[in-house]
């Protein structure tokens, strides 16, 4: 009888913890920690590849040398944060942290802007092989950013809605830390449009 009573238990715990999103938010945790590892792949292939880019960059005489130190300075910024599946959870860790890798997104912009004024430079096969990769690589972040938003996105939902926000403050399920847009005054001002130097249309 108690085998019974205690088999009836376990049944009955088991069915709340399913209809309270238990077994969801295990799901959702490790799908964010998937798509995060991902996230965290794509931006080392990135900082790998930059010592490549370096050196190569650095056999054309007359480089700036001072958008070269920043394309270091940044890799060894982003390099020195380490990414462990908990800094999701922590805000200001995961602040830090993207603030770092678009530090290096933006050196690395400029760097391949720059690149431009070296037709040599353009011309060194390797550096253009090493150019395609790093906007695939480039690509392949923002692939893996966007599933990261959408699992964390699903996550979210599931932490703050009725029934399954009493489970997560049970359980101790906080809200994960998501991406933003760095430069988000920046792009939520309206563009300046400015006619004043347009050239008069030529009369028929």
């Amino acid at each position: 009888m108690k085998r019974l009573l205690g088999f009836i238990a376990a049944m009955a715990a088991a069915l709340a913890l399913t209809g309270c999103g238990y077994n969801q938010f295990q799901q959702l945790d490790e799908q964010t920690k998937s798509a995060w590892s991902e996230v965290l792949n794509q931006y080392q292939r990135r900082a790998d590849l930059v010592p490549n880019i370096v050196a190569s960059v650095k056999g054309e005489a007359n480089f700036e040398q001072e958008t070269l130190t920043k394309v270091i300075e940044a890799r060894a910024k982003a390099t020195s944060i380490q990414a462990t599946p908990e800094l999701v959870n922590n805000p200001e860790a995961f602040n830090k942290f993207q603030q770092a890798q678009g530090e290096l997104s933006s050196a690395l912009s400029r760097l391949m802007v720059v690149s431009e004024r070296y037709p040599e430079l353009k011309a060194n096969q390797a550096f253009r092989d090493l150019r395609v990769t790093l906007e695939g690589t480039e690509n392949r972040i923002t692939v893996a950013r966007n599933r990261y938003i959408e699992s964390v996105q699903a996550y979210n939902v599931l932490a703050r809605s009725f029934p399954s926000n009493l489970t997560a403050m049970v359980m101790g399920y906080k809200p994960k830390a998501n991406f933003t847009v760095q430069n988000e005054a920046e792009i939520s001002r309206p563009p300046t449009v400015d006619f004043s130097n347009t050239p008069a249309a030529s009369k028929p």
